[in-house]
């Protein structure tokens, strides 16, 4: 997966990310909801932690450590009997089919109230906008939204490097490539459907 709009269309998709950070104490991981935006030629991503994780805390004492967000997108089990091939020449194992992002970069914290504001009004939005009925932070009272922001603390990561991959059975040829996407749409368990979606565009 090369193409820019591709990856940011991936980490939108898939806004729930892994956040890993290291420091002297080691290795720390968060799993958290995002907004991921272009800031010119930049990919930002915006998030928040709950005042108690000790997450933060690492992060500020370490501004300029490196850190990484990982996203993942569809994923699925490949069963080799869904390549017209393995009939005939018996040369075929199973495998997974996969999207993901690896974007690494560095973390700024933020505990500006109106900028964490901001921040839960848009993470809102962005996850409400499939509902006719969408919720708003200003369907609550403002003095609960306040207490609740109290208790979060935002990060804004600057992304400087991502490896982006999306195995979608590019190396088998067209006929197996289309037989697994039918196996995976008969099945049609977890992401088994989203796989084939991607499997059969890719071969567009």
């Amino acid at each position: 997966m090369t193409d820019p709009a591709d990856v940011l269309s991936l980490m939108q998709a898939n806004p729930f990310a892994a956040f890993i950070s290291h420091d002297s104490d080691g290795l720390t991981a968060t799993h958290l909801p995002t907004v991921t935006r272009r800031d010119g030629e930049t990919l930002v991503v915006e998030c928040h932690l709950a005042r108690p994780n000790p997450h933060w805390k690492r992060l500020a004492a370490n501004p300029d450590a490196d850190a990484m967000m990982i996203f993942s997108g569809p994923e699925a089990y490949i069963r080799p009997g869904w390549y017209p091939s393995k009939a005939e020449a018996g040369k075929a194992v199973p495998t997974w089919n996969y999207a993901i992002v690896h974007a690494y970069g560095r973390a700024e914290i933020i505990e500006d109230g109106a900028w964490l504001l901001r921040h839960v009004t848009e993470l809102s939005a962005q996850q409400e906008s499939p509902y006719e009925m969408q919720w708003q932070t200003s369907d609550a009272p403002a003095q609960f939204i306040a207490a609740l922001i109290r208790g979060i603390v935002g990060v804004r990561f600057t992304i400087s490097r991502v490896d982006a991959k999306a195995k979608m059975g590019q190396n088998r040829d067209a006929r197996d490539a289309l037989g697994a996407a039918d196996g995976l749409a008969a099945r049609a368990e977890g992401m088994d459907l989203s796989v084939a979606d991607m499997m059969r565009a890719a071969r567009r």
